[in-house]
């Protein structure tokens, strides 16, 4: 348990010795991890179901095993102070051990090269004029996007979500001209079974697959799988992943591709211009078809209904993660997406 602990130690400190090295880091992500994991993304597509989903069932029941394995063991144990020392350095190795798997294959993304600066974009601080404009502009797609949707009996977006499911691997053929370095195969996303109590699970790395929520409301499940699949690139933040959703959405071929990917963009650029001028931004809403709004609408009473102390803590645990691995923006970084947004279509 010792050497064990040693070890798990030992790879920690050459990773936070190394993370500052950007020629090293770049070496290991882009040479080592990211194929690593498309292997392993490749085999794990040849499974109908989420091979991710179903380590986090066999661990959950492990711990509940070995929970009940160790009680057994204290109270058989004649030492309990001893039996109790080896019960908790067990659990801090495993603890470790997890912990520096996810340094090597996903933490270290945070310190190579990211979109940005292969891209020569940048979020540079947006003008509120530019806010304004930019934004109007997506609404004004979003609107014309809708016309070429299916909608149900009560007037909500409707898709087939195999269908959107199997469109993903193309939706990013049309940026490769402009960035090329993002050309690389891509592995269908794959519905959560679970979906209810794991919405959070997306790119999980230690499968090379992207994980998708099939209850939460389909209108943006198609940007959600763009968003994934630049995970799947090595692009480890969240604001340059939502912006290239965006960017493959709008430009792609398919409907409904289209429509999630004007929605997610208008969401980001709607809630920044409520915080900066909410009467800008009631104009803006007002002009939107009522299907649009009815769609919104749906869209935030799904999620409200997740609030709480559980999305409170989850949302907490994730954002000191991000945090962790150098984007000081944590969460927020969900937001940041207006910089870029704005200065590219600006």
């Amino acid at each position: 348990l010792h050497r064990w602990l040693f070890a798990c130690g030992a790879v920690l400190v050459l990773f936070y010795l190394f993370r500052g090295n950007r020629a090293a880091v770049n070496f290991w992500v882009y040479s080592v991890t990211l194929p690593f994991e498309q292997f392993l993304g490749r085999a794990c597509a040849a499974l109908p179901f989420s091979v991710a989903e179903l380590l986090y069932v066999l661990a959950a029941v492990t711990a509940v095993v070995l929970l009940v394995l160790m009680v057994r063991y204290l109270i058989k144990s004649r030492q309990k102070g001893r039996a109790a020392y080896r019960c908790a350095l067990f659990v801090l190795d495993l603890f470790l051990t997890v912990c520096a798997a996810f340094s090597l294959l996903w933490g270290a993304n945070y310190y190579a090269d990211d979109f940005c600066d292969r891209s020569g974009l940048s979020p540079e601080p947006v003008a509120y004029e530019d806010l304004v404009r930019v934004t109007q502009y997506f609404a004004d797609h979003l609107a014309e996007a809708s016309t070429h949707i299916a909608r149900d009996e009560n007037g909500l977006f409707t898709a087939d979500r195999q269908e959107i499911l199997d469109y993903a691997d193309t939706v990013y053929d049309c940026l490769y001209d402009e960035f090329p370095f993002l050309d690389m195969p891509d592995q269908k996303p794959k519905g959560i079974f679970f979906s209810k109590i794991m919405s959070a699970m997306n790119y999980f790395p230690f499968t090379g697959e992207s994980n998708v929520n099939m209850d939460s409301p389909a209108m943006l499940l198609a940007s959600t799988c763009a968003h994934e699949l630049s995970h799947q690139r090595g692009i480890a933040s969240e604001q340059q992943s939502n912006f290239l959703a965006v960017l493959a959405c709008t430009r792609c071929d398919d409907a409904n591709y289209n429509y999630a990917g004007w929605m997610l963009g208008y969401i980001h650029l709607g809630n920044a211009l409520y915080r900066v001028d909410p009467d800008a931004w009631q104009q803006i809403r007002d002009s939107l078809p009522d299907e649009i709004v009815l769609d919104l609408r749906y869209n935030s009473a799904y999620w409200a209904q997740y609030k709480g102390l559980t999305a409170t803590v989850t949302q907490s645990l994730n954002d000191k993660m991000i945090k962790s691995y150098g984007d000081e923006l944590g969460t927020q970084s969900y937001g940041a997406v207006v910089d870029l947004l704005v200065n590219y279509y600006a």
